[in-house]
């Protein structure tokens, strides 16, 4: 099995991740203070070299307001579309 975090699917979820957080307004910065972080882990969270699970994505979403399951339709269909 390779490594998810190199995966297309991956970084699927992170363009996602970050669009939602643009458009919920919410700067690196604010979203740090929200996960009681530095805005540096978040920007190594949005690139891809610091990874998240499950439960970081929805406390992602939590902070940004916006709906967990409706990221993830969002994700399996963006997946759906590239792969197939």
């Amino acid at each position: 099995m390779r490594k998810t975090i190199y995966s297309r699917e991956y970084e699927i979820l992170l363009e996602l991740l970050v669009r939602a957080r643009k458009r919920s307004g919410v700067t690196q910065t604010a979203l740090a203070e929200a996960l009681e972080t530095t805005q540096s882990i978040v920007s190594k969270m949005e690139r891809g070299e610091r990874r998240l699970d499950v439960i970081e994505v929805w406390t992602i979403c939590e902070a940004i307001a916006v709906s967990f399951s409706g990221l993830m339709r969002q994700f399996e269909q963006a997946v759906r579309r590239e792969f197939g």
